[in-house]
């Protein structure tokens, strides 16, 4: 019970904001199609394995949750670049560092 609290709060304020973002960048930067579509692979990869994180590792999901908050952490850092679908969005999250979650 208490797994599935953590999880869905680290899907409000990590996930969620982290597609809307790409989202926001996706619509002012008029990328490619392709790209938009890795991105999307990425995030439904990427999306559920934070989440199962979160629900079994209360400390991590907790800590990310501040450490995004605060800025110390890019939600770009949470995903896994070496997947090739995620390289193309933490590039287009990257390239935008300036704007916050």
């Amino acid at each position: 019970m208490i797994s599935d609290i953590v999880g869905w709060l680290f899907a409000i304020f990590i996930f969620d904001p982290l597609q809307a973002q790409m989202q926001q960048h996706v619509e002012r930067a008029n990328l490619p199609v392709e790209i938009v579509r890795q991105s999307q692979a990425c995030l439904a990869s990427q999306g559920p394995l934070l989440i199962e994180r979160a629900a079994g590792d209360y400390g991590w999901a907790a800590g990310t949750i501040v450490n995004i908050a605060i800025g110390r952490t890019t939600p770009a850092d949470l995903l896994d670049n070496r997947d090739p679908h995620c390289a193309a969005l933490v590039s287009v999250l990257n390239a935008n560092s300036g704007e916050r979650v």
